[in-house]
């Protein structure tokens, strides 16, 4: 058995276990909502605009991807192409059909776009030559592995390293900052036992309200983020053998897919699978083999 553990479930755990168990455990599906898609095509393009010679890339070839990376990752996920189907408004608790006019998805586009476009009012692509995108990054935390993708990874010429993540949500309250740090936390960790360099930057990019969002970690920083998930993965392992996976009502429980299951809510959860245990601490044996999840918000 190989235990590990990505951010976004380490985040699904500490908001709520019974979430973590009905994705992990139950592997129960959840509808990708527009919101979530969006992020994704932002991400994409964001990603996609470095393949460009540094002169090229302007916010009209930024822009001029939005459609072309749509189609592209509705033809890799052909699911996807229902997400448009119905539109949410921006601070969304449930979905709303909408009537069909002559350009049905034009304000869901545009919307893309103008989150693309405020990523240049915070960055300027031609100035930036990152070294690794989508960068898969692995460590041992004792016997666990700790694992995820770095959104962009850039390298000073003095060998420094700033790992930077977009996020097309708003920049959180000062009450939640370090929440929202612990992702990049948890990314510079795995970076730094992988490859023995300590990243100097953690940058988070909010692009619905154009904010930035970094630090500069120590070493101390990153032992103590390490002791926060060895303690964490003792929460997992905990809950996973006896099968007490609590949930934990919050704001959160608003957008959940799977409130009608929750005890807190009046639900009844499905029985628990005889290979529970397995799927709990070692996502990989039980068919998850990518740590990427909805990060993008």
């Amino acid at each position: 058995m190989q235990p590990a553990l990505s951010p976004s479930r380490a985040a699904d755990f500490l908001q709520c276990p019974l979430l973590y168990r009905f994705r992990v455990v139950d592997r129960l599906p959840e509808p990708t909502s527009a919101a979530a898609a969006r992020g994704s095509l932002v991400h994409a393009v964001l990603e996609r605009l470095f393949d460009l010679p540094a002169a090229e890339r302007t916010l009209l070839a930024a822009t001029g991807l939005v459609p072309q990376e749509w189609a592209r990752m509705v033809e890799e996920e052909p699911h996807l192409a229902e997400v448009l189907a119905v539109t949410l408004d921006p601070e969304p608790a449930t979905a709303v059909p909408r009537t069909p006019v002559a350009t049905p998805h034009d304000d869901w586009f545009a919307a893309a776009s103008a989150l693309v476009e405020r990523w240049f009012t915070l960055e300027d692509p031609t100035l930036l030559e990152p070294v690794e995108r989508e960068l898969y990054v692995e460590a041992k935390v004792g016997d666990l592995t700790i694992r995820g993708y770095v959104d962009r990874l850039d390298e000073a010429p003095d060998g420094r390293l700033r790992i930077v993540d977009y996020k097309t949500g708003r920049a959180p309250s000062e009450t939640f900052e370090s929440r929202a740090l612990f992702q990049l936390r948890f990314y510079a960790l795995a970076l730094w036992r992988s490859r023995g360099v300590l990243p100097s930057r953690l940058q988070l990019v909010y692009l619905r309200d154009g904010q930035k969002l970094w630090i500069d970690p120590t070493e101390c920083d990153l032992l103590a983020t390490e002791r926060k998930i060895r303690a964490l993965w003792s929460a997992i392992d905990l809950a996973a053998r006896e099968g007490d996976w609590r949930p934990r009502r919050s704001h959160a429980c608003t957008w959940c897919a799977h409130r009608t299951l929750c005890p807190a809510w009046g639900g009844t959860p499905p029985p628990l699978p005889a290979d529970a245990y397995v799927r709990a601490v070692d996502p990989r044996r039980a068919g998850h083999t990518d740590p990427r999840a909805a990060d993008t918000e």
